[in-house]
């Protein structure tokens, strides 16, 4: 269902947090609804299931994430590599905001539903490929201005990175501590700026 109203909409933001906080399956439905203090019935209307709720969070943190990231990746006025590390910084300010308990909502549902879920499944791996193709657009706009090696291929680099920062904010999560997206950038930085 693709209808909406207040309550769906707060159900939803109250999903986001829950299950970024204490993942998919040890979020429920009835302490959904006692956060949002919306009745049973209500989230019946709105999802068939708690998967159709499930991606219907995916949906919402994916949306407010595609918007950020093509904000900052695809703001052509700034320099290829800038755009990439002001990206990483947005990322890393959210980290902060929630004292390294939650890391990203996408990465942390691959890890726990991707073999339980094909349908979860699939819409994680849209929100990556979305994100892939826009950082791969900004590297490729970094190689034609001459700051990122033109050796590696856009796509494959993107892919490269989108995996490195996973693995960064599960470390950075897992040690309460941003060092590991600073390190990460930094490696990155050296790695693929060219001299």
């Amino acid at each position: 269902m693709t209808n909406t109203s207040p309550a769906r909409d707060l159900l939803i933001q109250v999903g986001k947090t829950m299950i970024a906080e204490q993942g998919y399956n040890a979020t429920g439905i009835n302490a959904v609804l006692k956060e949002a203090g919306v009745p049973k019935g209500s989230f019946y209307h709105y999802f068939a299931s708690k998967e159709a709720f499930g991606l219907a969070v995916i949906e919402s943190f994916a949306e407010e994430n595609d918007q950020q990231l093509y904000g900052v990746l695809k703001d052509a006025s700034r320099p290829a590599l800038d755009r990439v590390s002001d990206w990483l910084a947005v990322s890393r300010g959210e980290m902060k905001r929630c004292d390294h308990s939650r890391g990203c909502l996408i990465g942390n549902l691959g890890q726990e539903m991707s073999s339980r879920s094909d349908v979860l499944r699939d819409a994680l791996a849209q929100a990556f490929q979305r994100w892939e193709g826009c950082l791969a657009d900004c590297l490729g706009e970094g190689q034609a201005e001459g700051s990122v090696r033109r050796d590696l291929d856009a796509g494959a680099l993107a892919a490269f990175v989108m995996a490195g920062w996973q693995g960064a904010l599960l470390r950075a999560k897992t040690v309460r501590d941003c060092q590991p997206l600073y390190e990460f950038e930094q490696t990155l930085m050296a790695c693929i700026r060219t001299h």
